[in-house]
């Protein structure tokens, strides 16, 4: 169900999340530049002995695939300045979905920290909070319907990419983290743990499509994630084909899924009276 996303009253509380947001934006991209190594600490891939670094594990997307953060710091930063402007100040969407975007920023930061300061076990209930975090602030953006083209583009858009991404990354990072902890599978082979935690991102993803009615924004940046993943199996170390082969029937899956979706949401929609 969704509901129109009319301005109220401007309150203080309004201003006073518009700054949150805009602060923990700054925290967001201070974190990112300590990640990467900018400031003179370790770069993420170095980080906690190597754990996530492309060819640590079968699940971890090859190197080129973190490009995408770049994308999503960008969208963050609009989002920023776009929730303060004036005539966002009191949009209902805004109120909804402002102070969970806030708590994912701060969110990324602690666990760029959690990495940075080799704590890679406490990098796993972050990342899965933030999972949270993001599926919570995307239900509010399909809850409340933006009223313009850019804040599509700068908030829902922004967030569905974010939240895609999130959703290989947790995917990652719990796998790093069970084998950088010595987890021996219980004797099923790494390949067949790979194959199945792809799958089930893959299902994530299909089940993410029928939930947002085919949004193009998550489903880009999952299938990046699941595409880089496949591209790391096939052609650099650890090799493994049928994980590779797998994250590309999910991919498959997921673009399927969500043009179905799409297609089936834009007939309902055509079918309604005028």
């Amino acid at each position: 169900m969704t509901t129109t996303s009319a301005a109220g009253p401007t309150t203080g509380s309004d201003l006073a999340r518009q700054l949150t947001v805009a602060a923990s934006a700054v925290v967001a991209v201070v974190g990112a530049f300590i990640g990467s190594g900018a400031a003179g600490g370790t770069p993420i891939q170095d980080a906690a002995g190597g754990a996530l670094a492309a060819d640590a594990t079968l699940i971890a997307p090859g190197g080129s695939a973190f490009g995408i953060w770049s994308v999503i710091y960008a969208g963050l930063l609009a989002y920023a300045v776009w929730q303060f402007l004036p005539a966002q100040r009191s949009e209902l969407r805004h109120r909804r979905v402002g102070y969970p975007i806030a708590a994912s920023l701060v969110l990324n930061a602690a666990w760029i920290l959690s990495i940075q300061f080799d704590l890679l076990w406490l990098s796993v209930p972050v990342i899965i909070v933030l999972l949270l975090v993001l599926v919570y602030a995307f239900g509010q953006c399909l809850g409340h319907p933006p009223p313009k083209v850019v804040d599509a583009l700068v908030t829902d858009g922004t967030v569905g990419l974010y939240l895609g991404w999130v959703i290989v990354a947790t995917a990652a990072n719990v796998t790093a983290a069970l084998v950088a902890a010595g987890f021996d599978g219980w004797g099923i082979p790494p390949e067949t743990w790979a194959v199945g935690v792809v799958s089930v991102a893959g299902l994530v993803g299909v089940a993410l499509a029928v939930w947002d009615r085919g949004r193009v924004a998550p489903t880009l940046s999952l299938c990046w994630g699941l595409a880089w993943i496949a591209s790391a199996r096939l052609t650099d170390a650890p090799g493994s084909a049928v994980t590779g082969v797998a994250a590309i029937i999910a991919v498959v899956a997921v673009v399927v899924a969500t043009v179905t979706a799409r297609v089936a949401a834009e007939l309902r929609l055509r079918r309604r009276p005028a």
